[in-house]
């Protein structure tokens, strides 16, 4: 029998957010797979976990997966943690994964401490809907291109900054989403200068142009406000029976959804047009 590859969150910060599961699986398993073994040692050496450590991250995960797929394959059973958090979240331990489904060897989640989630649950921006985008590029031409590409975003938007390029990338938020645009930065999550800032782009860059910024960071964009239709409700329906092959009944489906509005007050207004 294979053995399974256990995917194990570890804490962000803080060493007692840590789930009993967690402990017990890293101190069963012959084995664990950490983006920085040194970084790791210090969790394990403060829960007495003697377990072996190799390391895995994004130089050397081609030639380490082979061998990490072939114990599995031996029976042993194995646990993939990253630095902090939950693996495989923007991050490279995905593919280890991916060769593990490919191979039909069993993957088990052991859940736990995720930035995007802990940032997310306590900003204050709409959660009902949002939107991971991972880190944004590194090089302003690129940020910029994103960010233009998702200025209209409906939902919030999450990614994960380095400290050294938050304020360029504030900048650019800035001048491509607008200044009163909402959004929230957390810092050091769960460690003991945590801090989040909340409000607008152009506060939060006033803000952390004071000192040099230090910590992990999860930036949260806040929704675009909804812009106002360049059209009314009358003359969106004449211009898509003008243009199209719809029926009326599909017709005033399509302007309800576009305007957001109730199917039955705009097929009152087709009642009128197509008297």
């Amino acid at each position: 029998m294979s053995g399974t590859l256990y995917v194990v969150a570890t804490p962000i910060g803080n060493l007692e957010d840590i789930t009993f599961r967690a402990v017990r699986i890293l101190q069963e398993v012959v084995l664990i797979a950490a983006e920085d073994t040194r970084h790791s040692r210090k969790l394990l050496d403060h829960y007495a976990i003697r377990t072996p450590l190799i390391s895995y991250h994004e130089h050397n995960e081609t030639e380490r997966s082979g061998q990490l797929i072939e114990r599995l394959q031996a029976g042993e059973s194995l646990a993939l943690i990253s630095d902090a958090g939950t693996p495989c979240i923007a991050d490279p331990g995905y593919r280890l994964v991916s060769r593990c489904r490919q191979s039909d060897l069993p993957v088990v989640a052991v859940p736990g401490p995720s930035a995007l989630v802990a940032a997310l649950s306590i900003a204050g921006l709409p959660t009902d809907g949002f939107r991971f985008i991972g880190f944004l590029p590194a090089k302003s031409y690129g940020r910029r291109q994103l960010l233009d590409q998702l200025r209209d975003e409906r939902q919030t938007l999450a990614c994960y900054e380095a400290p050294h390029r938050l304020l360029a990338c504030l900048r650019d938020v800035v001048d491509v989403c607008g200044a009163d645009r909402p959004l929230a930065v957390a810092r050091e999550l769960t460690k003991r200068h945590e801090e989040l800032f909340s409000g607008s782009a152009e506060g939060a860059l006033t803000h952390f142009s004071v000192d040099r910024v230090r910590g992990e960071l999860v930036l949260l964009i806040g929704p675009a406000e909804e812009r106002p239709p360049d059209e009314t409700v009358q003359e969106r329906l004449e211009r898509l029976k003008r243009e199209t092959d719809l029926s009326w009944k599909e017709i005033v489906k399509q302007v309800a959804k576009d305007f957001g509005l109730p199917g039955s007050e705009v097929y009152k207004e087709s009642l009128a047009l197509r008297d």
